[in-house]
């Protein structure tokens, strides 16, 4: 059964609003546990719950197209401080520590705490970049035809061309950063009681028919993203927008646009919404869906697999809609930090040692099943991951009828044209939907970029609007 990052908030409201940034779970790792002389301490940040701990019951084994089986005792951890021993012939200690949100590990850093390598997502990133915070990778790296380097060969082509056409300061981020987990942003739903024509817009948020029954993400950024949509809905979903040679940018632009007629119209669309809506919430929006509380969610495309999956279990059928209007493309990747490192070579090629290591096909498997997000990772050569996709969704002849079998094409991310997997009508809305999105909705997905201090200011202003004081509505609410 997948495992979801459940307790994480990824852009905690606190955070973003008061710039003071959340102090609090992560011990402080400067200075912890002596290492030996001949030992590597390399000191590593993830989310909680983001990394495959061990421990797999035997119903839990995948079996791969080339007869070997997975079904690990030990945690990923554990297997890379023995695979590097036995590959580089130098011990390496890894202390562990996990963070709850990209602006908790950010305080961290910047009140002292020491960290040779961490996962953040990719406006954190971006954000450290900026500030000069990351050491860049080698460019050994990057060398395919180095054994051990298993990132390289194995990263999605598709993933690859976002971390080499995505720049900031002049600088691409796959100078700084290598992929982890990737996904969308979009809506769970009970098709029971939402059509997915109704689920097919942003504009849900909105729907009186569905007053009280809807949550959103108390999360600036997810918020901003459906609000601004939703005021960019005409522009967006024209036809002639849309074949337009210079669609991708334009689409960057209108989305990412923090001017203050944009963000003064976005807030009146969110102060609708919050009228509309049962709550803001950050985690509860998953158990609210499984239980019936509420008929839709927005919702983040790892914890939309937790919820159909937890779902099911009780004998509800939940779906996974990506708006028309766009879709957010995430993702969190490794970086390196400054100050960690220290221009120290050992602790450089550890790092991205442990970056390596995690990329390997069967590893990637390994944090898929356990989280229920989906890694960068391809396999280039190998077919582990194909095999895994398979292994989760492909449909049983025997067990159903033709007709309701459908060939769901994600060659695009594997840059492999027999990456089409003949599965289920139903898993186009679902579960192998959220994780592996079909080409046309990576075509109108965006990034959401890093802002300026200008915008950044004028947004968290906005959002202080609605969520603590809603202005708008209390001045409206005079009037009447």
């Amino acid at each position: 059964m997948r495992k979801s990052r459940h307790e994480i908030n990824r852009y905690a409201m606190l955070g973003v609003l008061t710039g003071g940034l959340l102090l609090g779970s992560l011990p402080l790792l400067s200075g912890c546990g002596a290492a030996k002389d001949d030992e590597i301490v390399l000191r590593v940040a993830n989310w909680e719950e983001y990394m495959d701990e061990g421990d797999w019951d035997e119903e839990d084994a995948v079996e791969f197209s080339d007869g070997t089986i997975l079904c690990p005792e030990s945690s990923l951890v554990e297997d890379f401080e023995e695979w590097y021993y036995e590959t580089y012939g130098q011990k390496v200690r890894v202390e562990y520590s996990t963070f709850g949100t990209n602006e908790e590990l950010y305080n961290q850093i910047t009140i002292g705490d020491v960290y040779d390598l961490a996962c953040p997502s990719e406006y954190m990133i971006m954000k450290m970049m900026t500030e000069g915070m990351l050491e860049p990778y080698s460019e050994a790296f990057y060398d395919a035809d180095i054994p051990e380097n298993y990132y390289v060969r194995g990263v999605s082509p598709y993933i690859a061309g976002v971390y080499d056409e995505l720049a900031i300061g002049g600088e691409v981020l796959s100078t700084y950063a290598a992929g982890y987990m990737w996904g969308t942003l979009g809506i769970v739903y009970n098709p029971e009681e939402v059509t997915e024509e109704e689920a097919s817009t942003w504009k849900l948020l909105l729907n009186e028919k569905y007053a009280k029954q809807i949550t959103i993400k108390d999360s600036v950024r997810d918020a901003f993203f459906a609000g601004v949509s939703i005021y960019q809905y005409d522009d967006i979903t024209a036809e002639t927008f849309r074949q337009s040679d210079t669609y991708a940018r334009d689409m960057y632009n209108k989305l990412n646009a923090t001017d203050a007629v944009t963000v003064d119209a976005v807030e009146d669309i969110l102060s609708a919404i919050k009228r509309n809506v049962y709550s803001f919430e950050t985690d509860s929006g998953k158990a609210d869906m499984v239980t019936g509380k509420v008929l839709a969610n927005q919702q983040w495309s790892g914890d939309a697999v937790y919820t159909m999956d937890q779902a099911e279990e009780d004998g509800v059928e939940l779906c996974y809609s990506t708006p028309e209007e766009s879709t957010n493309l995430w993702f969190d990747g490794w970086v390196m930090l400054k100050d960690g490192i220290s221009e120290a070579p050992e602790k450089k090629q550890a790092a991205e040692a442990f970056v390596n290591y995690l990329s390997m096909p069967e590893n990637a498997v390994r944090n898929m099943m356990y989280i229920g997000y989906t890694s960068v990772i391809a396999g280039g050569d190998s077919e582990k991951v194909l095999d895994y996709v398979n292994w989760c969704y492909e449909a049983d002849p025997e067990e159903m009828d033709e007709e309701d079998m459908v060939e769901y094409d994600i060659c695009y991310f594997f840059d492999n044209e027999d990456a089409v997997i003949v599965t289920s009508e139903d898993q186009t809305r679902r579960q192998l939907f959220a994780q592996y999105p079909t080409a046309e909705v990576m075509d109108r997905s965006v990034i959401m970029a890093y802002f300026d201090a200008e915008g950044n200011e004028r947004i968290n202003r906005m959002w202080t609007n609605v969520r603590c004081f809603d202005l708008k509505n209390w001045w409206e609410g005079l009037a009447k």
